[in-house]
């Protein structure tokens, strides 16, 4: 299933003049259109008015709010107009300015979203987008008399944009759900297993049953038994949670999440979706940081898109190295690495270890490397004192030890992120993985490779286990570059199942509130 780091081409019906209202979208027409008039020539509302209002009342199913659009008022006009009230012309002319302004602004942020990437940690790159014309489609809309369709059309042609929405719709439902009128207790021992009791059954079942994870006949048992572990297990499965089946604390206050809050969490998500890079390569390589999880896919001529690659990653720390979310494009493969130890890490942690522990430095493959070039293994205090004073970096030669494993994939960028394995796989099995200084471990590197190298004939898998076992450095560059997007999404549809992860790096938090500071 692709996540949500591809932008596909609209297709909608024909309109007048011979012209799609993907051809308005797309910024196509370059014919002049009268603006819409809502108003008969009696001044009543026409049937069109009706379609457009209901779009920006429903403005919240695709993670808007109507408020936006002053809604309220504009169906307090127009409903007073129905019932006989008598406008002047120039009355009238302000009405139908402020309907069509108002339903511009509604397109615009369905489609572009309503705050600046940059301004939340996404650091996406600008890249040539079609320009849309809002007031032009409305007015062409309008004149085909399918207002209603052209609205429903103009949301973002993305994968899972309508499976969110419709999750979205689903979620409204939970929200006045007896099951979470109120929460549910912490377990006795802070910790429920099989075999115990528990003086929330009854709800903890309605609530797995409204959610999906256990089926809607379960009966609410007289103590925590295999039925409901197997809901819950479900439960922590789509959390993001370690599927042990034992009610903790984390599994507990993810149960105590109310649909109120997963609606909001969707609707950031829908944001999200829509400043996404457009597709610009047949193939495109996406890590969604909250969900530690690296996809790789192919789009064919006809716009198909096939998932190659699906892969478990570990990102930067949340507390302190966070992995940074934005797109390059992957250039080069390093096999056999050098790993060079940033000044931050020498500082902090490498060289106080080696103060400790002389030993450490030889274990692991540590050399000199000074400004001029030169290249020392000696550990010695006048060599440290070099990399304090930024006279020289330590780096580790390729090994087994290294710990960028044996192989790095660059897509050159200012904050020196990169994709690399790691000598501990073990770390792949943790449900939560930010473990990393910022770049991104995979779990699979020589099938990344073979994706990678896959128009490269001369690099078969064989070639590359070689290369990466070698023990000498080696760099190729890759004859066709490949997109790398690092994205940010709590919320993903997966084979018709929604998965949440938790806010890692506050980035959530931070949309949410720009978003208020925009009303």
């Amino acid at each position: 299933m692709l996540f949500y780091c591809i932008f596909l081409p609209a297709n909608h019906a024909a309109l007048a003049q011979g012209k799609t209202a993907a051809d308005l979208a797309n910024g196509l027409s370059t014919t002049v259109v009268t603006l819409p008039n809502w108003l008969d020539g009696n001044g009543k509302p026409v049937n069109q008015t009706l379609d457009a209002l209901e779009t920006l009342t429903n403005a919240n199913h695709q993670g808007l709010d109507p408020a936006d659009y002053h809604t309220a008022a504009l169906w307090g006009q127009f409903t007073r107009l129905a019932d006989g009230e008598t406008l002047t012309p120039l009355e009238q002319q302000a009405l139908n300015a402020q309907l069509t302004s108002s339903l511009e602004k509604y397109l615009n942020d369905l489609r572009n979203g309503r705050v600046d990437p940059h301004e939340v940690h996404q650091k996406f790159k600008p890249r040539p987008q079609p320009v849309f014309d809002a007031r032009a489609y409305i007015a062409e809309a309008f004149q085909q008399n399918r207002v209603r369709e052209a609205l429903r059309e103009a949301r973002p042609q993305v994968p899972m944009y309508d499976a969110l929405v419709n999750a979205m719709a689903q979620y409204r439902l939970l929200a006045q759900h007896p099951a979470w009128s109120t929460p549910l207790p912490m377990p006795q021992g802070k910790k429920l297993e099989p075999g115990q009791p528990y003086t929330a059954l009854e709800t903890l079942t309605s609530r797995l049953i409204a959610l999906g994870d256990l089926p809607i006949e379960t009966q609410a048992p007289h103590e925590y038994d295999k039925t409901l572990e197997t809901g819950v297990r479900a439960f922590q499965l789509r959390h993001g949670l370690e599927t042990d089946g034992i009610i903790g604390p984390a599994t507990l206050r993810q149960l105590n999440v109310s649909p109120e809050q997963r609606y909001e969490q969707m609707t950031l998500t829908l944001e999200r979706l829509r400043w996404t890079p457009l597709q610009s390569h047949r193939r495109m390589i996406v890590v969604n940081v909250p969900e530690f999880v690296l996809r790789a896919y192919e789009t064919d001529q006809q716009g198909n898109i096939d998932l190659k690659l699906r892969m478990k990653v570990i990102v930067g720390r949340a507390l302190d190295t966070s992995t940074p979310v934005f797109d390059e494009d992957m250039r080069f493969i390093e096999f056999s690495p050098y790993w060079n130890v940033p000044p931050s890490i020498a500082r902090g942690e490498t060289i106080p270890r080696l103060k400790r522990d002389p030993a450490y430095f030889n274990r692991q493959g540590f050399e000199f490397v000074k400004s001029d070039g030169s290249v020392s293994s000696q550990l010695s205090e006048a060599n440290l004192q070099a990399v304090l004073n930024g006279q020289a970096r330590i780096r580790q030669r390729p090994g087994p030890l290294n710990a960028l494993g044996d192989i790095k994939f660059i897509f050159p960028n200012n904050t020196n992120i990169f994709l690399h394995h790691t000598p501990a796989p073990q770390l792949f099995e943790r449900s939560r993985r930010d473990f990393s200084h910022g770049c991104i471990r995979v779990e699979e590197p020589v099938s990344l490779a073979q994706f990678v190298l896959e128009n490269d004939p001369a690099w078969t898998r064989e070639r590359i286990e070689q290369a990466m076992q070698a023990g000498k450095s080696q760099t190729i560059r890759l004859n066709e570059p490949i997109p790398v997007v690092l994205a940010y999404g709590t919320v993903i549809i997966r084979e018709g199942k929604v998965y949440f992860y938790d806010d890692l790096y506050g980035h959530d938090a931070s949309l949410s509130k720009a978003l208020k500071k925009k009303r």
